[in-house]
């Protein structure tokens, strides 16, 4: 062969070489705050979510698409909106039936079509296909207080991760502090609970079952799966890897105690780190890491119950300088952090303002395949490619993102400009829902977060015309069941229903 054709033979090998659709991980911490990691501001060492950040883009203006964790998993899995769905408000126990749809396609079944081997390792959340025992019969063994108790441990269930696309899986079924506790590999128990243990609340539990050992366990299952999947070099691969961490119950691990200077919820954080650490350990091992398109993210804001007052006595600032925590419609609910490093497309150090939303990841992951157009028009009806962004060219087609509270407040989110429609936090925060005070303030809320993003100044009295065309957006995206092109799409369950008092002043959310 002469020189050129050995030469055009080698550039078209590179050229298939770079086609390859990428591997994708998925991490997702629980409750971190925007000013968790060191980065950020924080005061805990988190040396490899902040090699993330330095390797590849940090997101700045980052959302979930609800304050807390079910229907952001929800949202995330579906690139659909969480209150589209039945859930309206709240989350799912761990006993609660599956929220995904039947017949809804969820991101990894969407890359399982596309040749991808698909695992999940850690938190699942969106309720299971438990059946119960009869009603005639005790559980299994031991005492029965609290959550799991009457559940059938025996088999397999029929609706889990692997019914939503995922070849393998190895989860808990919710938080680490709601019951049942036990692990569940491939759709079934490992274990029938004969304990009841308590992490803040009791529940059914495998008597080995320790919350302590989960983030190794999932750290070891992370690394299998990655080491497996490598070595056989047919498929690319997701791993999506919901974490623990650093929800309650704070319990790092002996090697981290008193370690970050800060407390448990700083040792706890260091914990966090380090699996993302084992995760990019086992992906440069097996040769694969430049291939491998990485994010971390989290599921919501800093919760309050991991005693903010300490953390910010100790010059850690969890929320940074952002007002609320999770739960509440408030920036310190749903702005989360958010790195991609994808050595083989992403410049490494750089930064993005953008206002994107954890929905956005399924049309990210279909992009990435080269399989944008192949999303059917009843799928990912609010999920916009972050691809132009992390190549660098620009035409990010979200125009605005929605937010949403525990409670089931709105708001939108146009350019610098937010609309909160309720007078309180919608969550945890004052002004409480409902309480004397809230009564007594305007009916909406209007920030321009460019001027003001501790959202101090209520701006919604002096901007009628830009709360009214605001809410006329809100409005059309609720009606139409999508914020994509494409077919209108129905909304799942009951009608969403504003407060008297915003409908009394918007009357198109009423309509």
């Amino acid at each position: 062969m002469t020189a050129p054709r050995i030469l055009l033979a080698l550039l078209a090998i590179g050229a298939l070489a770079q086609a390859a659709p990428p591997n994708i991980v998925f991490i997702l911490a629980d409750d971190m705050g925007y000013g968790d990691p060191r980065h950020a501001g924080g005061k805990a060492p988190t040396p490899h979510i902040d090699r993330l950040a330095a390797e590849g883009m940090r997101f700045t203006d980052a959302h979930t698409s609800s304050s807390v964790c079910t229907p952001t998993r929800y949202g995330l899995m579906t690139g659909r909106y969480n209150w589209r769905s039945t859930l309206k408000q709240g989350v799912l126990q761990g006993n609660s039936q599956p929220l995904l749809e039947k017949d809804r396609t969820t991101v990894a079944e969407f890359l399982k079509y596309e040749g991808y081997s698909t695992s999940v390792v850690g938190k699942w959340h969106l309720g299971l296909g438990w059946s119960r025992l009869p009603r005639n019969r005790k559980a299994d063994s031991g005492p029965t207080e609290g959550t799991g108790w009457g559940l059938d441990y025996r088999g397999k269930l029929p609706r889990g991760p692997l019914a939503e696309g995922f070849d393998e899986s190895f989860i808990i079924p919710a938080s680490l502090d709601m019951g049942p506790f036990l692990y569940l590999r491939d759709d079934k128990p490992t274990a029938i609970p004969s304990v009841t243990k308590t992490w803040l609340r009791p529940g059914a539990a495998a008597a080995d079952f320790e919350a302590v050992k989960c983030l190794p366990d999932f750290a070891r299952e992370s690394r299998d799966f990655i080491r497996r999947s490598a070595e056989a070099k047919d498929k690319p691969f997701f791993l999506y890897l919901p974490l623990t961490s650093p929800h309650t119950p704070i319990v790092p691990g002996a090697e981290w105690k008193g370690k970050s200077g800060i407390g448990d919820y700083g040792d706890f954080l260091m914990e966090t780190d380090w699996v993302v650490g084992e995760v990019l350990a086992e992906l440069e091992a097996q040769g694969v890491a430049r291939h491998t398109l990485v994010i971390f993210t989290s599921d919501n804001g800093f919760a309050p119950y991991a005693d903010l007052k300490a953390q910010l006595e100790k010059g850690h600032k969890p929320l940074g300088d952002l007002r609320g925590t999770k739960a509440d419609i408030f920036e310190g609910g749903h702005r989360v952090p958010f790195l991609v490093r994808w050595p083989e497309v992403v410049k490494a150090g750089g930064t993005s303002s953008a206002t994107i939303c954890l929905n956005d990841f399924f049309a990210t992951a279909a992009d990435a395949v080269g399989k944008l157009s192949s999303i059917a028009p009843t799928a990912a009806e609010d999920s916009f490619s972050l691809m132009p962004l992390l190549k660098g060219e620009g035409g990010y087609a979200r125009g605005f993102t929605i937010h949403h509270s525990a409670k089931g407040a709105f708001a939108i989110r146009q350019g610098s400009w937010k609309l909160c429609l309720c007078p309180d936090s919608g969550g945890w925060s004052d002004p409480k829902p409902d309480s004397a005070e809230a009564k007594e303030l305007y009916p909406v809320q209007l920030y321009d977060l460019e001027k003001d993003p501790a959202e101090k100044v209520n701006l919604a009295e002096k901007e009628p015309e830009r709360v009214k065309e605001m809410a006329a957006l809100l409005a059309k995206a609720i009606r139409e069941g999508r914020t994509t092109p494409g077919p209108k799409q129905e909304n799942d369950g009951e009608a969403i229903v504003f407060p008297e008092r915003v409908r009394g002043l918007l009357p198109v959310l009423g309509e």
